[in-house]
């Protein structure tokens, strides 16, 4: 049944809507791909596919402006798959459920994919689009932006041919972004010895969850408190005053979203429960506190839980804990270019306990810098080394190096301004864009980006705001008209 047709601009709702059915996890896009080639079958226009599954669809110019230049409308097609602990969904079959929530868009337990879905959209809606005058136009669709950015890595040289490139993953209305940072990831290995646990040991299990998440680059300064960290924060004060076996510890799940909910199972000796409880309401009153104005969600549990069959080795639970708590984590510097950007931050996103004896830690360094980039992940690992982890770091991706005197930025502005009566603002952003990588492949190419008002990405709080919509699809449609 049609939930979002009811909305305007109602060609945008219904391709998002149709978008919003298919799934389309990271590394796992086969389907969205059959869509969008069906798609340009169905309506008569040129596509190509190249070897990582990155879709180029073009449309020939209106008549009359077939010798202005070729506009690149770009957009991934994957998403963040993120899911409320209490909700049953299989982001690899299940079709999300839309819903409207009062001025916003929202998923039902689960993330919206507006990211880049609503880019999507608005691309095909344009294709098809019989009002619009435009010059030759490309509709780049990559795959995996959101876990590795294997599509535009991997883009085939010979996919695009444009002058101009619009880039659809904007999140803020009103906002003209210009440039971005770049990326690298750090992954710790720990290796431990299983062991039993010392008799007369009583276990718990901690939860820690109601957290808002979101971006870890466009929310890492928003003050928003990480469930890894916080879980860590806990067991180092329990570990400084008792005697702890760590059973387990999961927390997180992406790279780029920071973590919203942590759990761990331990052990304490029955001697230490009251004080334990007594530090764990310490604990609790603290972060919630802490954290009152910014996540006030934070919810803590304990429960008794049977034991263990086993245990970490006290060497590397030591140096695991201790590696989670002084491992840097959130802003690190401030723009001194640009007013209010981050330029550089790490998130510790994730810990997961493997079934051979292994944790695997994962975070994420970001900079608009690349040698403040790679220091950062420097500092990250230099701590899990002195853990006693091993460690490696993905091959990143580039920054966006900003460029205000580009045609396309100039002709972007006056659109804005002559739609809307206002300027509007040109920006960085602290999170990560395929521009870059772009600009490896075609140096030559102009690039801005801009979107509709997104919310809570990479959470199950994911939300559009419907108004915007509007506006960003008349702001495209007027850029491809100027050009």
């Amino acid at each position: 049944m049609s939930i979002l047709t009811q909305l305007e601009p109602r060609p945008v709702w219904e391709i998002f809507e149709e978008i919003t059915r298919v799934p389309r996890p990271s590394k796992k896009e086969g389907k969205i791909i059959r869509y969008l080639t069906d798609f340009a079958e169905k309506h008569g226009l040129d596509y190509r596919k190249d070897d990582a599954g990155n879709v180029v669809i073009r449309k020939a110019a209106t008549p009359g402006r077939e010798d202005h230049p070729t506009v690149v409308l770009q957009s991934h097609m994957d998403m963040v798959c993120e899911k409320n602990a209490d909700v049953s969904f299989d982001f690899e079959n299940d079709p999300i459920v839309p819903r409207i929530d009062g001025d916003w868009v929202k998923a039902t337990g689960t993330t919206l994919g507006a990211d880049c879905g609503i880019g999507m959209a608005a691309a095909l809606a344009l294709l098809l689009d019989g009002e619009s005058e435009h010059g030759p136009l490309e509709a780049l669709f990559t795959v995996d932006e959101e876990t590795g950015l294997t599509g535009a890595f991997n883009l085939g040289a010979d996919m695009l041919s444009g002058n101009y490139l619009i880039n659809l993953d904007s999140e803020d209305e009103g906002e003209i972004f210009i440039g971005c940072a770049g990326g690298v990831d750090t992954l710790a290995t720990f290796r431990y010895t299983p062991q039993e646990p010392p008799r007369g040991m009583v276990f718990f299990r901690v939860d820690i969850s109601g957290l808002k998440g979101g971006h870890s680059g466009d929310n890492i300064n928003d003050g928003l408190a990480n469930s890894n960290k916080l879980m860590a924060r806990l067991l180092w004060q329990l570990s400084q005053e008792m005697e702890l076996c760590l059973g387990y510890f999961d927390g997180g799940n992406l790279r780029n979203a920071i973590p919203r909910e942590a759990y761990a199972l331990f052990g304490v000796p029955v001697k230490s429960v009251r004080r334990l409880f007594e530090i764990f309401e310490e604990f609790t009153r603290d972060i919630t506190d802490e954290f009152r104005l910014t996540d006030p969600g934070i919810t803590t549990t304990i429960s008794e839980m049977p034991a263990t069959e086993e245990v970490l080795d006290p060497l590397t639970q030591t140096g695991l804990i201790g590696a989670l708590s002084g491992v840097p984590n959130g802003v690190l510097a401030m723009s001194h270019a640009v007013e209010g950007l981050v330029e550089t931050s790490t998130n510790l996103a994730s810990v997961k306990f493997g079934t051979d004896h292994t944790i695997v830690v994962t975070s994420s360094q970001r900079s608009s810098v690349e040698s403040a980039k790679r220091a950062a992940a420097s500092s990250v690992e230099a701590v899990y080394r002195l853990a006693g982890a091993e460690v490696t770091h993905s091959d990143g991706y580039p920054g966006w190096a900003p460029d205000p005197t580009s045609h396309l930025l100039e002709v972007t502005q006056a659109a804005y301004l002559a739609l809307f009566g206002i300027q509007p603002k040109v920006r960085a952003i602290h999170a990560g864009l395929e521009c870059g990588l772009f600009l490896e492949k075609y140096p030559d190419l102009e690039m801005v980006s801009f979107g509709p008002t997104l919310r809570g990405v990479h959470s199950p709080d994911e939300r559009l705001e419907i108004a915007t919509v509007d506006k960003f699809w008349k702001l495209l449609r007027e850029v491809i008209r100027l050009l």
